[in-house]
């Protein structure tokens, strides 16, 4: 029977791939408040500057193209049972060939009635302010904003308590509720923890690779 994988990814995984990580050092992103971008508030206040600044990410997503490390969890599904959960919004794992991929944060290229969440679409061009669902009702990015609900998290909880092996890479697991994941695997589990500014250390069942995505993956599979 093929181990279980599941491999928690953030920003650090699309890195190299030319994503820019939105969050600059001085905590703006692309010199927005993060207030003025990513919250339902924003959105109510301004949401001509909201709709313009995921435009922006969707056109530099259409520039980029998936880098070896997204390729090698595609390579892994060979001999392995292979689940991701991802922070990131992109689409780079499901371009690489993952077949089974868990978005907690939403998606660039999908968007949702402002009245039913449940109603979502594909959507690779510029969003503006006149573009209604079915029932009249505007669309909005389908992305999880700060202060919002996280739809996936119950269901990347269970997936963790049947991990085998859990692998985290390019996030520092200090954003809420994601961080939580790695608490839910077995006692016991084999952790593998890819990045080059890791915040832990090595110790027991936990092993640090202070590599980038690319170069730690590299490694993971001598382990695996």
């Amino acid at each position: 029977m093929k181990k279980h994988i599941v491999v928690l990814t953030g920003a650090g995984m699309s890195a190299e791939s030319g994503l820019k990580t939105f969050r600059d050092a001085n905590g703006l992103w692309e010199g927005h408040d993060v207030m003025e971008v990513a919250t339902p508030e924003g959105f109510h206040n301004n949401p001509e500057l909201v709709l313009e600044f995921y435009n922006q990410r969707r056109k530099q997503l259409l520039e980029v193209e998936p880098n070896s490390a997204h390729f090698d969890l595609v390579v892994l599904e060979n001999d392995h049972k292979i689940t991701i959960i991802t922070q990131n919004v992109d689409d780079l794992h499901e371009r690489a060939g993952s077949t089974n991929v868990i978005h907690l944060h939403g998606e660039l290229f999908k968007v949702r009635s402002t009245k039913n969440e449940i109603d979502i679409q594909s959507w690779t061009k510029d969003l503006v302010l006149g573009d209604l669902c079915q029932k009249g009702h505007q669309l909005r990015p389908h992305i999880v904003w700060f202060g919002e609900a996280v739809p996936m998290i119950d269901k990347a909880m269970e997936i963790c308590t049947t991990a085998d092996v859990l692998v985290i890479i390019g996030t520092s697991m200090q954003v809420y509720p994601a961080a939580s994941l790695m608490h839910y695997v077995p006692e016991g589990t084999p952790t593998f923890f890819i990045d080059p500014n890791p915040t832990m250390d090595s110790k027991g069942d936990l092993k640090i690779i202070p590599e980038t995505a690319t170069k730690g993956l590299k490694i993971l599979k001598e382990f695996l």
